[in-house]
């Protein structure tokens, strides 16, 4: 292979990113501008022009598809295997390590890999041996804190005692569980990295012969590397290994599951002699699309900077829909997927993005309803949802005490100390005596078959479930389903989940009681309850589409990354919604929220459509949001608003509106969104919002210790920092 052969197929600023002979390189890439063949032909460079053996080359990926997919290529360019070569993620190569070097690592010759489910399993056992209450500390919550630790490289002899009961009980669970795993010999995910990290700090022989043999390091998707990760790869390059990294600062939508954009915003800092390549050219969205991606972004302020262009047409404006409520928008957005399919699109050609799970059933029911068969991408579909199921097991238990099914589900969950022994039990008993688990687990009560403990919480569990019946007795569906969901502690238990997880659910809770509201039961005569669980159970029934079916996808905003559709939806561009309401106020937050709408808005190749409610049924209640500030973002030339009957008008009178009262808003105050100002009373702070113009404008900031202020720019003499 040549010079010619590997250069060909790149444009300037990827040629330059192939063939520098800088110490170091990061190479910003922009969404869809080639970074994946920027990494392959780079590889290919240093093997055949630099003469680089390929044993030499650690090469690190985020994900085993994007790994085998680099391989696949490299193998293809290269015309010779590459499973010798180091190509792999983050855990794969940390796992590779600690085989060849198990004794160093003070691990077992055979060590045993925990998966979420293992480890949790595990996490269980402790809590019993500590004798810990679950209900009071759930599982999850211990697991995703130990992972939490690790990912920042922290042990448990690294934390200090604190005074706080959570973080008492936490380090005294996680001191627990490390002695679990180093009697049985297991490694969960987290500990393949720190263990790693941890041989080559306790080892410096070893650390010395690794930064020896590779002289190459190249890390894909930079931006979404953790802290023990990062230092992972630093300590691994030293003074003499060059490294290469590749990613987007525009694109780091990951910080609640522990990803630090510090670590590509800084890399010029902690690695002086770097050479920074650009990579703009975009070869997926038209230029409509990708002035709208830039007009949003350039808003954030902490970001390395680039703007994506394209050789490709204008193309058709971005379609804008205000719709009155989720059902119209759902609505909307399903006749617009027939109009594709009529017209010769494929229904595998469209995405549906949003940015909470819970606006997935709304979605799901037009899209049954219309027969337009879809996948829920990385997903489950509402019904199928752990909370909802569990949910609906209390409310089919409060109106049939005999649905065994319904019974074990919810019987320890919330956990209540009923273990599986007592289950098990249970079942034993109602099958023996040809009853059911409910009348076994009264049966058992009233002859003390437990013990007093097993009792005393079997016996708390029945009185519950007639306590739910009681308090939901005489109120309407979405009262019923409200009060019971409340009363069975479920929000509570899932509340207590930490970062999005636990939120997710609770908002998905939410939109169980949202989904009364609209329920239309057959017979009026009748209760609406069991009629309400019927069709949920319909509902659940109905398949998604196979995986080879022509199906639209429909996904969240964080699973959309990487991916690209020819039509896209991005849905519910309301404030408190996207952005998301607890991130509105906290700058940092804000900007992440930012980048994940630069997400969606470049995961769409030729036509994107943005839909808004101008009411909405959120978290139980009706609300009434204004339309995203990202959509305001967005310069009036590149939006057409879409009326009813799908109409048109261009220049939108929509966009001219939003312009006029949104887009440049705060322009002539000479200040802007996200700017950071000081104020000689509540200090320095950062701002959220303007609405107005001039000296009477009204200005939001969100200040480090007096919290959010909206202040008259007359009046409030803010000074730019």
């Amino acid at each position: 292979m040549d010079v010619t052969t590997i250069l060909n197929p790149l444009n300037a600023a990827q040629r330059e990113a192939v063939t520098s002979t800088d110490k170091h390189l990061l190479v910003l890439a922009g969404a869809g501008s080639g970074k994946t063949r920027v990494l392959v032909h780079r590889i290919a460079w240093l093997i055949q022009i630099e003469n680089h053996s390929p044993y030499s080359i650690l090469a690190v990926t985020f994900t085993n598809k994007a790994a085998k997919e680099m391989r696949a290529r490299l193998e293809d360019m290269l015309g010779s295997s590459v499973s010798g070569m180091w190509v792999g993620t983050f855990h794969g190569l940390a796992h590779r390590l600690l085989k060849m070097h198990w004794q160093d690592a003070g691990l077992p010759e055979h060590f045993q890999i925990l998966d979420s489910d293992d480890q949790l399993r595990l996490v269980k056992r402790v809590y019993q041996a500590l004798g810990i209450d679950d209900s009071k500390w759930p599982y999850r919550q211990a697991q995703g804190f130990i992972n939490k630790q690790k990912d920042e490289g922290l042990r448990s002899k690294n934390l200090s005692p604190a005074e706080d009961p959570y973080q008492r009980i936490m380090l005294q669970i996680y001191v627990a569980y490390e002695e679990a795993c180093a009697r049985s010999g297991m490694v969960d995910f987290g500990e393949l990295l720190l263990r790693a990290h941890e041989l080559w700090l306790n080892k410096p022989e070893l650390l010395a012969h690794y930064q020896q043999r590779f002289g190459q390091i190249l890390v894909d998707e930079f931006q979404d590397t953790n802290a023990i990760q990062y230092a992972w790869v630093r300590l691994l390059a030293g003074q003499t290994v060059r490294l290469t990294a590749v990613g987007d600062d525009d694109q780091s939508i990951y910080g609640w599951r522990g990803a630090k954009v510090e670590n590509i915003l800084n890399f010029n800092r902690d690695y002086p002699e770097t050479a920074t390549v650009r990579l703009e050219q975009n070869y997926r969205s038209t230029k409509n699309i990708l002035s709208a991606a830039n007009a949003v972004i350039s808003r954030n302020t902490d970001r390395l900077g680039k703007s994506l262009w394209t050789e490709e047409l204008e193309g058709e404006p971005i379609s804008l829909y205000s719709s009155f409520n989720e059902h119209d928008e759902a609505r909307f957005i399903a006749e617009c997927l027939n109009d594709w399919v009529k017209t010769g699109g494929l229904r595998s050609e469209a995405a549906i993005l949003y940015r909470s799970n819970a606006q997935s059933r709304v979605l799901e029911e037009a899209l049954l309803r219309s027969q337009i068969p879809y996948r829920i991408y990385g997903g489950q579909k509402f019904y199928e949802r752990q909370e909802i199921r569990n949910a609906l097991a209390y409310l089919r238990l409060v109106i049939n005490r005999n649905d065994d099914a319904a019974f074990e589900r919810a019987v320890n969950t919330p956990t209540r100390g009923i273990g599986d022994k007592t289950v098990q039990a249970l079942r034993q008993l109602a099958r023996d005596k040809s009853i059911t688990m409910w009348a076994a687990a009264d049966k058992a009560v009233m002859e003390k078959r437990f013990s007093s403990r097993a009792s005393s919480a079997v016996q708390s569990f029945m009185i519950l479930v007639h306590r739910l019946d009681e308090d939901a007795t005489g109120l309407a569906l979405p009262e019923q389903v409200d009060s019971t969901i409340l009363g069975s502690g479920l929000i509570d238990f899932h509340r207590q989940e930490k970062g999005d997880r636990g939120q997710s659910r609770v908002e998905n809770l939410q939109e169980l009681v949202v989904a009364c509201r609209s329920f239309e039961p057959e017979d009026k005569e009748q209760p609406s309850l069991p009629q309400f669980l019927d069709q949920a159970a319909l509902d659940a029934g109905d398949r998604q589409a196979d995986e080879d079916e022509d199906a639209v996808q429909l996904m969240t905003l964080h699973s959309s990354k990487g991916l690209e559709f020819p039509l896209v939806f991005l849905a519910g561009m309301e404030e408190n919604l996207f952005p998301h309401r607890m991130s509105a106020e906290d700058p940092s937050r804000l900007e992440e929220e930012r980048r994940l709408a630069y997400v969606g808005i470049t995961r769409a190749m030729k036509k994107l459509y943005l839909t808004f409610a101008e009411s909405r049924q959120q978290y139980g209640t009706e609300s009434y949001n204004s339309v995203s500030r990202f959509v305001r973002d967005i310069p009036s030339e590149h939006i057409e608003e879409v009326r009813l009957g799908r109409q048109v008008a261009r220049p939108t009178s929509y966009a001219k509106k939003t312009a006029s009262r949104f887009s440049d808003q705060g322009t002539d105050t000479g200040l802007a969104l996200g700017q950071r100002v000081s104020h000689k009373i509540f200090g320095e702070g950062v701002i959220l919002n303007f609405e107005g113009n001039g000296a009477n404008a009204r200005i939001q900031v969100n200040f480090s210790h007096a919290g959010s202020k909206w202040l008259v720019q007359s009046y409030a003499k803010l000074a730019p920092i």
